[in-house]
Parts: C-alpha cells; sequence; structure tokens
C-alpha cells in the first residue's frame, strides 16, 4: 500500500510531464516505489504472512501503479489517439509483466530440481483470474515438470536446464518493472510520453514473444534429449539382457 501511494505520487508528478523537473520528480517516487515493491515480498516471507491473496494484491497494485501513470498522462493530453494508446499498452503491459512472472518463478524453481504440480483453484475470483493469466502457458510447461520429476537426478537436470534457458529469461528480464520506470521517465524528460506507450506496445511485446519462443525451445531440446537418453539407455538394458 506504501508503494501504491507513491506510485500516486510519481503518476501525479508524470501529467506534469511538460516540465522536465516533474520527469525528475516522477522518477524519484518510482524509485521510492521500485524499492518498496521489492520488501513488500520479503517482509511477507519472513513475518509467515504470505498467502496467494497477498501475491495477487501485489501483482495488482504492482499494475494500478502503471494505469495510474497511464490515465493521468493521458487526461494531461486529452485527446482520442492517446488514449487509445494508453489503453492498449496498459493491457499489454498486464499481459507481459504476469506472464513475464511465471515464466521467472518456474525458471528458479526448476533450477533448484524442483518441479510444480498443478495449481489449486482459490476460491477468490480475483486470485483465480490472476493466476489464470499468469498460469496461461503452465499447460505446456508442465510436461517439462513432468520429466524432470521422472529424472533419477532432478537437481543435476535442472542445473542443465538453468544453463540454457538463462539466455531467453535475461531477454525478458526487459520487461520488469525497472525498465519501464525508466522508459517512462526518458519519454517525459524527451516532452513526448507517446515514445513509452509506442514502446510498450512494439518492443516489449516483441520481447514477450521472442521470449516466450525461445523459452519453449530450450525446453523442447532438453525434453528430445532426455527422451533419447532413455532410449538409448532401455536399449543397452535389453542387450545387456
Amino acid at each position: 500500500m506504501i508503494g501504491l501511494l507513491l506510485g500516486g505520487f510519481a503518476a501525479l508528478a508524470y501529467a506534469n510531464w511538460h516540465a522536465w523537473p516533474f520527469a525528475f520528480l516522477g522518477l524519484l517516487f518510482s524509485i521510492g516505489w521500485l524499492i518498496a515493491d521489492g520488501l513488500d515480498g520479503m517482509v511477507a516471507r519472513a513475518t509467515g504472512t504470505a498467502s496467494a491473496l497477498g501475491r495477487t494484491l501485489d501483482g495488482i497494485c504492482d499494475h494500478g501503479v502503471f494505469a495510474l501513470i497511464y490515465i493521468l498522462i493521458a487526461a494531461s493530453i486529452g485527446t482520442l489517439e492517446i488514449w487509445a494508446l494508453a489503453v492498449a499498452a496498459g493491457v499489454l503491459h498486464a499481459v507481459q509483466s504476469s506472464l513475464y512472472e511465471g515464466e521467472r518463478a518456474r525458471f528458479h524453481r526448476r533450477c533448484k530440481g524442483l518441479v510444480s504440480a498443478p495449481p489449486v483453484p482459490s476460491r477468490n475470483p480475483l486470485v483465480r483470474l490472476y493466476d489464470g493469466v499468469a498460469g496461461s502457458v503452465d499447460r505446456i510447461a508442465f510436461v517439462f515438470d513432468a520429466v524432470l520429476q521422472r529424472e533419477a537426478d532432478p537437481a543435476a537436470f535442472g542445473q542443465a536446464y538453468g544453463a540454457r534457458a538463462a539466455k531467453p529469461m535475461r531477454l525478458m528480464s526487459l520487461l520488469s518493472a525497472n525498465v519501464r520506470v525508466y522508459a517512462i521517465f526518458f519519454a517525459c524528460l524527451a516532452g513526448n510520453p507517446r515514445y513509452f506507450f509506442w514502446f510498450e506496445l512494439i518492443p516489449l511485446t516483441a520481447i514477450l514473444v521472442v521470449g516466450l519462443t525461445w523459452h519453449r525451445t530450450v525446453e523442447s531440446r532438453l525434453l528430445r534429449n532426455a527422451e533419447t537418453a532413455s532410449e538409448h539407455s532401455s536399449q543397452s538394458h535389453i542387450q545387456r539382457t
């Protein structure tokens, strides 16, 4: 909630983007929001108060900060074109961020050799909707998790996966809030917030598509290698028998 408040102040500052000092003020409040956003999960885990609802509210507050920024910037210009850009960028931002967070969590879990079972649907419709977007690629990704679970040495297989999946994840890290915070700042400092909306619509969407495709390609190659190794092992066993 403190982060959401700081983000609101950032949005008010960026609404006055015509004056360059407000761009710096917006950046200052945005950095404060990033710090709060990084601390909330750590505090929840340290105090034993982490929950599915808290995780969802965290994500919604993050989206809420950017929504405020988008809305106030669009209102400061007021044309139909800028409202269309802001709405389209906001929708894509929500999808990009949710999918990236799902990919990032999946990557870190697998690198430790851990698998994830299909989530139990929450009774809370808000949590269910949020998880539905973030986990929309799970039906494909769970195929890899099933193989990881059957491996004799899941930790070693996870390390092999991590070495190959690090590059697509590094690319998708450009979808983090940090990149958007600085992109908004530079667009407002340049005197045209439209630059940021187009950055959201085209380059960041392209990064998401390339990153997801690259990640799934890494999974497919590892699955083929595991299948080939299993076949060779079976043939060797038959020959020895």
